[in-house]
């Protein structure tokens, strides 16, 4: 998975990247060569006593240590610019990939895991190609090049590397193996402590109500611990690699210069050679010990990759058509026809044989118990997620054919958890239309009952407003969500359960300032409460997913025992007649 991610998403950078090799490739050159030129100082020059050799070669040194720098500085440069390149485009694919995403998508990953994904796992990936670029390229070309170098200094010598390079690989790939399920699990857990987290400062107000501060100081106690147990788990493997890896460095010196003495006392071996030898045994196990650390990283980027690839190879559900409808011919005629839809395992499906019809001018009320569908039924419509079975037609056209633009353009939804972005109440309200008015959104707020309120923030329409609205009560978000759509003037206003945060006087002036604005719409209302669709042109009853009753407040009182039902439970007979 990992080479699978970095071949599609590096592919545009190979000009770099090959410059990026060649200055590596030149820089370890120069720094194999280093040692070379010290032996052949040290035996010809001050073994001999030569000021002029030694400073002749010493000057060849000082501008081979010109050209590394350079080339190692260069390297560094272009190596971190397409590392950062590598993760904006891994980070705008998984955020591309998540938008097209239905809720069904969404609900399978849960929006804690889809941010790890996006932040962390690519920061790990990201980490993985810059230390490749700068450490990775030049640690095989040292390491083959010191064996090569060292081989040329002496032979005989040379046997110590038999025993040495072989046994680092063995010892460093024995722990890497076991390395790579800790860091799947720490991906995991890292998941749970960023949901556990999310939730307790946006169920704050809640935590705080039933005084449940320990229980949850406990449960994010709970998922912290595992994740710092895995951690450290990795963390002792980790520091059991370099002890090992130094061991077997120091004992391989030890072993070099034992028999490097010998054999400069038999007079096999220069001083020099003997010296050039430990630099390039040096050499060796610095690009061994630079291999170990690019293998500590691999498993946990490794699993990232999975994790990255497993969001951008989810196909959503809601699929843009291939030749999409750009204009329809009527304006907010919407029509359900025998629709279904089942959630992927489920036995029974939420929505069964629904069939209903809303027109223009009219307003179309659902009402059920919960859990009967209602808002499943609403969302069906601006494509939140496809029927599974049936038809959604807005102007006779079915809504999988329509340009997901117009869609929008078309139908605008107030869900039943109204959500406000971060900035300001104007922001929030041009939403949907970028070029509103002041006046239009005056307008709009008017309509919502929200004026009053607007005008008294500090700064009105300029008023800040938090993330998720949580600066502003639950009956002013569903107002300004309102508002928010009424700027947009859709054709088709769909209000799920809109209305529920209102007082009776708030929610009766809403509707009657609603109906006046909308009345060449198509409205259709998702309530709970009575009085809010009693006055509806066509009043749709749910139960376990189906029609059980269609017609106006007085007809279902009469005809209707679900809906009778519904309604007693809220009003006296009285009142209901």
């Amino acid at each position: 998975m990992l080479l699978r991610l970095l071949r599609a998403h590096l592919a545009p950078y190979k000009r770099p990247i090959a410059l990026l090799v060649a200055l590596q490739l030149l820089q370890t050159c120069a720094t194999l060569y280093l040692p070379t030129l010290n032996a052949d100082i040290i035996d010809n020059g001050v073994v001999k006593g030569d000021s002029g050799y030694i400073l002749e070669f010493g000057g060849i040194m000082i501008a081979v240590s010109v050209v590394q720098v350079i080339c190692n500085i260069g390297a560094v440069y272009y190596g971190a610019r397409t590392a950062s390149a590598l993760g904006r485009d891994v980070r705008a694919a998984i955020f591309g990939r998540v938008q097209s995403f239905s809720a069904r998508e969404v609900g399978h990953f849960g929006a804690p895991s889809l941010i790890t994904r996006t932040t962390n796992d690519v920061q790990q990936v990201q980490m993985l190609v810059l230390m490749s670029f700068t450490l990775m390229v030049s640690a095989p070309i040292m390491c083959i090049g010191g064996i090569v170098l060292a081989l040329g200094q002496d032979i005989p010598l040379s046997s110590v590397l038999l025993a040495v390079v072989p046994l680092l690989g063995i010892s460093v790939g024995l722990i890497v193996r076991k390395m790579r399920p800790l860091f799947r699990t720490m991906q995991t857990r890292l998941d749970t402590v960023n949901r556990v987290l999310r939730e307790q400062i946006t169920g704050n107000r809640v935590i705080r109500a039933f005084v449940r501060d320990d229980y949850e100081k406990e449960r994010f106690k709970g998922a912290n611990t595992e994740l710092t147990d895995v951690a450290l788990s990795t963390g002792r493997l980790m520091a059991l690699m370099f002890p090992t890896v130094m061991t077997v460095v120091n004992l391989s010196s030890v072993a070099v210069v034992w028999f490097g003495a010998h054999r400069i006392d038999s007079g096999g071996m220069e001083i020099g050679a003997l010296t050039a030898f430990l630099a390039y045994l040096m050499q060796i196990v610095m690009a061994v010990m630079m291999a170990t650390f690019m293998f500590m990283m691999v498993p946990r980027a490794e699993v990232c990759a999975e994790r990255i690839e497993e969001v951008l190879d989810t196909s959503s559900s809601v699929v843009p058509p291939e030749n999409p409808v750009r204009e329809l011919r009527r304006h907010g005629h919407l029509e359900v026809r025998d629709a279904e839809f089942r959630f992927p395992g489920a036995e029974e499906p939420v929505l069964r044989e629904v069939s209903l019809v809303a027109r223009p001018g009219e307003t179309t009320a659902v009402i059920g118990s919960t859990g009967s569908g209602k808002s499943t039924l609403l969302g069906l419509v601006p494509r939140l997620f496809d029927a599974t079975g049936g038809e959604v037609l807005v102007d006779g056209q079915n809504v999988r054919e329509l340009d997901p633009v117009l869609l929008a353009k078309t139908v605008s939804l107030v869900p039943q958890k109204p959500y406000l972005f971060s900035g300001t109440v104007a922001t929030n309200l041009r939403y949907g239309n970028p070029d509103a008015t002041d006046e239009e959104l005056w307008h709009a707020l008017g309509v919502a009952q929200a004026r009053e309120f607007v005008a008294a923030l500090e700064g009105g329409l300029n008023a800040p407003i938090a993330q998720g609205g949580t600066n502003v009560s639950g009956g002013q978000r569903q107002r300004l969500a309102i508002a928010r759509t009424l700027v947009q003037r859709p054709e088709i206003y769909l209000f799920d359960d809109s209305f529920s945060a209102l007082d009776y006087a708030t929610d009766a002036a809403l509707r009657g300032a609603l109906a006046r604005e909308t009345a060449e719409a198509t409205v259709v209302i998702v309530a709970q409460r009575v009085s809010t669709i009693r006055d509806a042109d066509r009043i749709v009853v749910l139960d376990e997913g189906r029609i059980v009753g269609s017609g106006r407040h007085h007809e279902l009182m009469a005809e209707n025992e679900t809906y009778r039902e519904i309604v007693l439970s809220q009003l006296t007979e009285a009142e209901a007649a």
